[in-house]
């Protein structure tokens, strides 16, 4: 009895037809990378103050003075949200009394912005901020956005498997494509905010399907060895590049509506590719469509150009296609005995501190001191030697040391943040930089360390599972982002110490480093007893090994 793989070997692994696969695949997910983020440049907040109209009978003195000033940063700007009380500076104005000599303008009552704001526009022309003045007490309206999207995403993970496993890879694929490009496109047309965050919120479930279903169509048509690479070098790393292309094309295209549409351009070139990329042979077999499989295995040996065999796939011969009474998993099951529980909610705790630093560190790039173009491109940039690392330590080293030290690496230079001068403000930025790299290789590593664990059984919704409480994370990060307008340092005092702290709990799983997957609960159970049983071996070797050594030391004096 032969699998798909044994049936497909003749095919070789990293042919013409596999690297198209490969590259046209990881391409598809570069306009993720542009919408995951967007958010950071089309709800920009500039620097404004309340407007003063140009009707109001004001010297240009009291005009200069008629706002209030405030210490942010070590210098004195001008408060965003209050203004002093118009009506008595005219009367003061035409009183000809001088401010700071004549009248003490800290006894002038203040007033909020009744007449609107001022936005700078040094950075941004425009943005969801300055079009539906989305500040002072409206501030929330940026981070819910935000947390409303990532719901989408949410909502994307639930349906996007289940909808690929019923219509196909392909399909859905494109599909959930279109739905990220058209609803992105008519976002560009919101009359307010609540339209545009509904409008998100769609474009949220097509990113994350998108993404799902390029990985699941890679790893289905790849071999085994370039299998690895895709999922954890080529769709990451690809993302990151539509991260850094994001700030190049905001720094180009100021208006959030015409960024909008430029970012909406690579969905709609990536139409073509349905008539290069094909759909999935191995759920066309498990549909029974034996010949529109065979079709595309053959036109992929005629590009690697090796012979196929007249008969790709018998029915007979295929493993997968064996009536067998396999034992079903239940999402219960990942709690069914205490070892298996205390797993489960270290894994669940994990991916979701893990997602807030990332998400968190991510979205705060705005917040950085310097330009906000080149923030955002190193915190892209970052990302692809996060990725190259995780997957070169994830080859030979023991899974939760690395993913531990990673974590310590990340959180502890977010907590060293607070002890640098405000002066330094580039050293500050190298810190959130290196702590971006840290939590980012955790991230990548966390769905390899996660399916080791498991049986397969349950080894797919455990990854569902933890993948979703990411999402969680996700969706609370912007609030992590939002103190940082009470106290810049906050942030990454929360971020950072968390991080440490679940770098911690990564210590206590069991390694999983050279272990055979487990395919039954009671070999998970077995292997986490063997991992401590290993361990107390180890110990009362050493403790035996260190008494004799005592011993002999003892009696070579005496």
């Amino acid at each position: 009895m032969k699998d798909y793989d044994e049936v497909t070997a003749f095919l070789g692994e990293w042919g013409p037809f596999q690297r198209l696969i490969f590259f046209l695949l990881s391409a598809s997910i570069i306009p993720n990378g542009f919408n995951s983020m967007s958010i950071v440049f089309l709800a920009g907040i500039p620097e404004h103050h309340c407007r003063v109209p140009a009707s109001a009978n004001l010297s240009s003195e009291w005009r200069s003075y008629s706002i209030p000033r405030q210490m942010q940063d070590g210098r004195e700007v001008p408060r965003k949200c209050r203004r002093y009380q118009l009506a008595a500076l005219t009367n003061f104005s035409a009183q000809g009394l001088v401010p700071g000599r004549d009248v003490n303008l800290s006894q002038v009552e203040l007033e909020p912005c009744l007449d609107g704001w001022e936005y700078s526009r040094d950075t941004y022309l425009s943005t969801i901020i300055t079009e539906w003045n989305i500040v002072c007490d409206e501030n929330w309206k940026p981070p819910l956005t935000t947390s409303l999207f990532f719901v989408g995403v949410l909502m994307g993970s639930f349906i996007s498997g289940q909808l690929s496993d019923r219509f196909g890879r392909k399909n859905i694929l494109f599909g959930t494509m279109a739905v990220q490009t058209g609803f992105s496109f008519l976002q560009i047309f919101s009359i307010n905010w609540e339209m545009f965050t509904v409008l998100f919120v769609i474009v949220g479930m097509g990113q994350i399907s998108n993404y799902v279903v390029a990985f699941i169509l890679g790893t289905e048509i790849l071999g085994k060895s370039v299998r690895i690479i895709f999922s954890t070098l080529g769709v990451c790393i690809f993302f990151a590049i539509g991260y850094m292309l994001l700030p190049l094309f905001a720094y180009f295209i100021r208006d959030w509506r015409m960024l909008l549409l430029a970012l909406t351009v690579p969905g709609v070139l990536c139409v073509p590719l349905w008539w290069v990329i094909p759909e999935s042979p191995r759920w066309l077999i498990s549909q029974g469509r034996f010949r529109e499989a065979e079709d595309i295995i053959q036109k992929a040996a005629k590009m690697n150009n090796v012979t196929a065999p007249v008969i790709v796939f018998d029915p007979v011969e295929l493993r997968e296609l064996r009536p067998v009474q396999q034992q079903k998993g239940y999402i219960l099951d990942l709690f069914r005995t205490r070892h298996i529980a205390t797993i489960t909610i270290m894994s669940l705790m994990l991916w979701m501190l893990v997602s807030v630093g990332y998400f968190g560190l991510s979205l705060n790039t705005p917040n950085l001191h310097g330009d906000v173009y080149l923030n955002c491109f190193l915190s892209a940039a970052i990302e692809v030697p996060a990725y190259v690392i995780a997957w070169l330590l994830l080859r030979n080293l023991p899974r939760r040391y690395i993913i531990a030290g990673t974590l310590f690496l990340g959180g502890g230079v977010l907590l060293f943040i607070q002890l640098v001068p405000i002066e330094y403000h580039y050293l500050s930025t190298a810190l959130v930089m290196l702590g971006k790299f840290g939590i980012t290789s955790a991230f990548s590593m966390l769905y390899v360390f996660t399916a080791e664990l498991y049986p397969t059984l349950v080894r797919n919704m455990a990854v569902g599972a933890t993948s979703m409480s990411s999402r969680v994370g996700s969706i609370i990060a912007p609030y992590f982002v939002y103190l940082g307008a009470y106290d810049r340092i906050l942030p990454y005092i929360l971020m950072g110490s968390l991080t440490v702290l679940i770098g911690i709990v990564t210590l206590l799983f069991p390694e999983s480093l050279g272990m055979a997957l487990p395919e039954t609960f009671e070999q998970m159970q077995k292997f986490q007893i063997q991992e401590k049983s290993k361990e107390l071996h180890w110990e009362r070797k050493e403790f035996q090994g260190f008494h004799n050594c005592i011993l002999t030391n003892f009696c070579h004096i005496w």
